[in-house]
């Protein structure tokens, strides 16, 4: 088969019975099929570290072999670049690749490929027309993804378009989203099965460089940059879900954030009712995160300071049981706000919105970077000055705005190769750290006015507010030091 171009999306099993009753399936006959899909790998996994996929899979009385590049950050649903042709079991025949770096790693790992894990289960597969000249095959696989003993299951839906384009796609996904929560899947059964192979815990994700270029139409590059961000995101949706690790919440916080900066950075270059449709969405789902993400670093950074510098306080006791509180409820609630509906449906419609954006005017990256850069910078040079002399909420501004500037630069990050990116983030690095340590101070005295809203929590309050007058005397040093650093853009 040749490069597909589909959906993968996740769905609760007591659900199945109604997507088959959809009124979109109800004209089509599905076909069944049992299929057995056995994925191979060296015992180091070396086809895993180098997103390569080796396998045999059995649908019907078929045997298909599939070879290709997969799971690579940032690319777009579909685009994983396997391809199938028939194969027995095994043979590992690898003269009908093309890539002429993919054949040679091939065959130098052949003789020591081995099975590494196995998905079996039935695919119901609709053909469905829901137009003249769009044809889309709509598959649910109900079944196990098997290794070492260990078992997962899989329920999911897979939509490929055979004819039409992507737009249709997601009209389809969009309309059984209506009904039915679908969402769109993470990681795919590829990914899923090593971690079932190595029962591996869930681990936060950091965000991964992204491969933008100067060449790139700007469009172009926001399209790479937003879908590497969503990936990002969902990389960690999981684990916040289903594990208290705070570094889940501040990873798929930080994913939107810099998803957000995008749409910033972008602005000018995108459709009016784009932004205006989607930032609100994404700020208020930044909100919720942010909420669990300050208790999260109230409890545990500040609160064993305040303990310790009050080892006989019943206000800070008292405090401490709040702070406990507030921080299981917020999770709560960000767990809750990642299993929603909303977040389901906004996943879907923006990735369709990002893929759907038309190009304009032609500007190439390498043009609209350095003055985007520009503009930041001297924001940010602003506000250092005011920060040096203002409070707490000027030294926040100088905060956020730095990070937009770093986010920015993280986008466009391949454009500057050598040393004077390394060095200016080097710089910078002080400068980041001071702002975070006295953020979280200015935080925590809000945090605990809420918890302590009387004048017994007035000693702790003053103790925060000692601590940060402790580190200003080092915040002019540090931007100084940043602000005498060769910008990268204007060195090329």
């Amino acid at each position: 088969m040749g490069i597909e171009t589909e959906l993968s999306l996740s769905l609760a099993p007591e659900l199945a019975v109604r997507l088959v009753k959809h009124p979109l399936l109800t004209d089509s006959r599905p076909v069944r099929q049992r299929v057995v899909h056995t994925y191979y790998d060296t015992p180091d996994q070396r086809l895993r570290r180098e997103h390569v996929i080796v396998g045999y899979r059995k649908q019907g009385s078929a045997w298909l072999s599939s070879v290709g590049r997969v799971g690579l950050a940032g690319n777009s649903p579909g685009a994983n670049g396997e391809r199938e042709i028939a194969g027995a079991p095994g043979d590992l025949d690898f003269s009908h690749v093309a890539d002429g770096s993919l054949r040679p790693l091939l065959e130098s790992v052949r003789e020591d490929l081995k099975p590494a894990f196995t998905t079996r289960f039935t695919r119901s597969a609709w053909m469905l027309e829901p137009r003249d000249g769009v044809r889309i095959e709509l598959a649910l696989d109900r079944g196990w993804i098997e290794a070492a003993g260990r078992r997962q299951a899989i329920c999911e839906v897979g939509l490929e378009l055979r004819s039409g384009g992507v737009a249709d796609l997601f009209s389809v996904a969009g309309e059984l989203q209506t009904e039915l929560q679908l969402h769109p899947e993470a990681a795919s059964k590829f990914q899923r099965g090593y971690r079932v192979l190595a029962d591996e815990s869930l681990q936060p994700v950091k965000a991964l460089p992204i491969a933008t270029d100067g060449g790139m139409t700007t469009v172009a590059a926001f399209r790479t940059v937003a879908l590497a961000c969503l990936n990002h995101l969902q990389s960690n949706e999981q684990g916040l879900r289903e594990n208290d690790n705070p570094e889940f919440v501040h990873q798929a916080r930080v994913a939107i954030r810099r998803l957000r900066s995008a749409i910033r950075v972008w602005k000018p270059r995108l459709p009016q009712d784009f932004v205006a449709r989607f930032d609100p969405l994404w700020q208020a789902l930044a909100r919720q995160l942010g909420e669990a993400r300050n208790w999260d670093v109230f409890t545990g950074e500040t609160l064993p300071s305040i303990l310790a510098a009050f080892p006989e306080s019943a206000v800070a006791a008292r405090l401490s049981r709040y702070a406990t509180a507030r921080c299981a409820s917020n999770r709560e609630a960000a767990r809750a706000s990642l299993k929603s509906v909303d977040y389901s449906r906004l996943l879907l419609e923006f990735t369709a919105a990002v893929l759907a954006l038309p190009e304009g005017k032609v500007r190439r990256l390498e043009a609209f970077a350095p003055r985007c850069l520009e503009k930041r910078a001297e924001q940010v040079g602003q506000l250092a000055e005011e920060a040096l002399s203002g409070d707490a909420a000027s030294r926040h501004r100088l905060r956020v705005a730095y990070k937009r500037l770093r986010y920015a630069l993280e986008f466009f990050a391949p454009l500057f190769p050598g040393a004077a990116l390394r060095d200016y983030h080097v710089a910078a690095s002080g400068l980041q750290e001071m702002l975070g340590s006295l953020n979280d101070l200015a935080v925590a005295a809000e945090l605990t006015a809420e918890a302590l809203p009387d004048e017994c929590g007035e000693a702790i309050r003053c103790w925060l507010e000692g601590q940060s007058e402790r580190l200003l005397p080092e915040l002019g040093a540090l931007v100084g030091a940043f602000r005498q650093q060769a910008a990268p853009w204007k060195t090329q």
